[in-house]
């Protein structure tokens, strides 16, 4: 106990890994995993597409909420806050273990797995980014964000060993909250070095929160309402775009390919893998022709990657369509909220937890779009070409930003 009570750790490097694992538990697993299981839960539980799409989308309703109230929560209960949704997300994880919960136990554990994810995302990201220092926080930063990828490709080698030896997915997700519980530890270890557990704090109010929340929105868009406005649609837009994949890739794998489940859980590996090595690539290009440029460009390519599978029904479609969303995704989160930080850096916390917002919310609309345009035959075509034009409408809304923000110039 004394050792746990003194351990700590400060160094930048340490502190980067520390963060990319929480990435991993609260993102990886909290949200991803649900994807790389989704064809045997659906087989063991004789789960209907429209049902896991209504799953999928309280997870991303459960984001959304996570990142709004992220919003409105003081700077000085970051570190709390991070650690008692992290124990939620692992505790969530380890509760689909649970034999033969009713359907409503399903729905309530994705929605707080959901809010989870969003509220550890955030605070995660400022507790670790704030602590590098100018210097090295660029690079530090990305093997933070990293940890979104590798979080993906652990779900799926993790689902992937484990179908293989013959188990299932409720010992998958006890598996994941098991790997999942040392970072409670290390969440303890990166705690603030001064303990404000003895100062004097401000009494909370509903309202005051509210009042204050509603004037630094009024001063962080004066003379940007327009670019907010823009770039937020087009989060939106991007959110709603990237999740028919990101949820569906894997059954659309099974239904096509030979081989089904081992097919499905390679297409989802691949997609881990070029997430986690597109962040530096991105960041490099971003540093040569700016960020904005670099959304337009990433944009259009996730747009291309939607309509892939519609011209090449094969494996030679969806595996393009997963390399292209792994390496496209995390990119244009990163430079999404880069820019939107950039807008007005003195409110940076509010703007971007407004995109987070905006994106959250297209995540949340994409799955219920996709099952409905579905329909009985589990045709998820007319959810690909949706979610192909809705980037194509989130690009043309980048490209409005760039002029506006080039005439305030």
């Amino acid at each position: 106990m004394r050792f746990i009570r003194h351990f700590r750790i400060t160094n930048e490097l340490a502190t980067a890994w520390v963060g990319l694992y929480a990435l991993t538990v609260v993102i990886g697993f909290g949200r991803f995993l649900f994807t790389a299981t989704l064809p045997d839960v659906m087989q063991q539980l004789s789960m209907s597409t429209a049902t896991a799409g209504f799953l999928a989308s309280m997870n991303y309703i459960g984001y959304f909420i996570g990142a709004f109230v992220a919003m409105f929560v003081p700077q000085r209960l970051t570190w709390s806050m991070l650690m008692a949704w992290a124990v939620v997300s692992v505790l969530t994880t380890m509760l689909l273990f649970v034999p033969n919960m009713p359907l409503e136990a399903w729905y309530v554990i994705r929605l707080l797995a959901g809010v989870a994810s969003g509220l550890a995302m955030i605070f995660s990201s400022t507790l670790v980014i704030q602590s590098f220092s100018a210097a090295r926080r660029s690079v530090l930063s990305t093997l933070h964000y990293a940890g979104i990828g590798v979080g993906i490709s652990a779900s799926a080698l993790l689902t992937w060993q484990l179908l293989h030896i013959g188990q299932h997915f409720d010992v998958i997700w006890l598996s994941a909250g098991v790997l999942s519980l040392p970072l409670l530890l290390l969440i303890y270890a990166i705690r603030p070095l001064t303990d404000d557990a003895t100062s004097p704090r401000p009494r909370f109010s509903v309202m005051q929160t509210y009042y204050n929340f509603k004037r630094a929105l009024y001063q962080a868009s004066v003379g940007h309402g327009r670019a907010i406005a823009l770039l937020a649609l087009s989060y939106t837009l991007a959110g709603f775009g990237y999740i028919t994949s990101a949820t569906f890739l894997p059954v659309m794998a099974a239904q096509r390919l030979e081989n089904a489940q081992s097919a499905g859980l390679m297409i989802w590996l691949v997609v881990g893998i070029f997430a986690m090595l597109s962040n530096p690539v991105w960041g490099a290009l971003a540093k040569r022709i700016g960020e904005t440029k670099t959304l337009m460009g990433l944009t259009a390519i996730q747009a291309l990657g939607m309509f892939l599978p519609l011209w090449l029904p094969d494996a030679v479609g969806l595996y393009t369509n997963a390399v292209i969303l792994g390496l496209t995704f995390a990119g244009i989160v990163s430079m999404t909220l880069i820019i939107i930080k950039n807008i007005n850096p003195e409110y940076s916390n509010l703007l971007m937890g407004l995109a987070t917002v905006s994106y959250a919310f297209g995540q949340f609309v994409g799955p219920l779009v996709t099952v409905a345009l579905a329909g009985a035959a589990d045709n998820f075509d007319a959810g690909l070409l949706a979610a192909g034009f809705a980037l194509i409408v989130s690009l043309l809304l980048v490209i409005g930003f760039w002029r506006v923000s080039i005439r305030t110039a």
